[in-house]
């Protein structure tokens, strides 16, 4: 189906030569030779529905960033009301996670020897008084310095993003016939097939990290949603899909799930190349502080550079 020689290397761009051996495409005695070896090739139907690429829908949505202050009464054994965002302050005061309560100054504060000081003395850090709405519920708490204000605290959304930073994430290895490299080129009027070389859970997902922060814990998990092509004529393609290796018993069929033809060839280019890139479209679902939401990542692209002839200029 394509010219090639050697055996394909994937990175992060691949530079090719244009140099091709003259091949004939058929034989007498055949329906279809493999231009690449020679041999005689069976066509092979693969399963699936024919198509160059699915349609990419509206997808989820970006959910914003969440509230960085919220109640969870469940670490007290409490389960009414469930976890979930409070106002970050109130006329009482503001709100800490770490405690689940508002948070004020005691005033004035107590006498020395009371309780509330825990066996410390005045001037010793200070007394504050602690108050859950949800329990109606008022205390008294000493602590040596001010209880964290959550409301200055990171919201959801970037505690899930420090636990993306942790998922190590990169762009896919581009599998593609024609295949880049050396002694290459496809044809003009072939297809093109393209997918995710050798997914794995750092390119394709699923993947899930956690991280705290500002008393919210946050668990997310990402998977690629789409692969955005743009193969470098002026087509862009999406496909929702990791796509279909190709084998070359599947000889000049189209690819069921991911693919294109190019109609022009690569030839006057810069060095006579198409260069192709793929741009991943991540979802990440963040889950905790009573909360839930969508992070949408499109920033890892991978590109490879492919030759593509005429096939009058191939056999000459």
């Amino acid at each position: 189906m394509y010219a090639r020689g050697l055996t394909p290397t994937i990175a992060a761009v691949i530079v090719l030569t244009c140099v091709v051996s003259a091949r004939a495409f058929a034989e007498p005695e055949c329906a279809q030779i493999d231009p690449s070896d020679g041999t005689c090739l069976v066509t092979v139907e693969v399963p699936g529905g024919e198509g160059e690429a699915s349609d990419p829908g509206d997808g989820p949505k970006d959910t914003g960033t969440g509230a960085s202050c919220y109640w969870d009464g469940t670490k007290s054994g409490i389960p009414k009301p469930p976890p979930g965002p409070v106002p970050c302050s109130t006329d009482f005061g503001y709100w800490s996670n770490a405690l689940n309560c508002y948070v004020r100054l005691a005033d004035p504060q107590p006498v020395a020897g009371d309780p509330a000081w825990q066996g410390h003395e005045p001037g010793d850090g200070n007394v504050y008084e602690c108050w859950q709405p949800q329990t109606d519920l008022q205390i008294q708490i000493w602590s040596a310095t001010p209880p964290v204000n959550s409301g200055a605290g990171p919201t959801p959304r970037e505690v899930a993003q420090i636990a993306v930073d942790r998922m190590g994430l990169r762009a896919i290895d581009i599998g593609i016939v024609p295949e880049p490299g050396p002694d290459r080129i496809g044809i003009v009027g072939m297809p093109v097939w393209m997918w995710v070389a050798s997914p794995s859970q750092h390119t394709w997902g699923p993947i899930a990290a956690s991280a705290s922060a500002g008393g919210i814990t946050i668990t997310a998990t990402a998977r690629v949603e789409t692969i955005r092509w743009d193969m470098g004529d002026g087509t862009k393609i999406t496909c929702r899909n990791k796509g279909t290796v190709y084998k070359a018993a599947f000889g000049r069929s189209k690819s069921p799930t991911c693919g294109h033809t190019y109609e022009t060839s690569s030839g006057g280019l810069p060095d006579d190349r198409f260069t192709v890139t793929a741009t991943s479209e991540w979802v990440v679902s963040w889950e905790g502080a009573g909360q839930s939401g969508v992070i949408r990542l499109d920033g890892l692209v991978r590109s490879v550079r492919v030759a593509v002839g005429e096939a009058q200029v191939l056999v000459q």
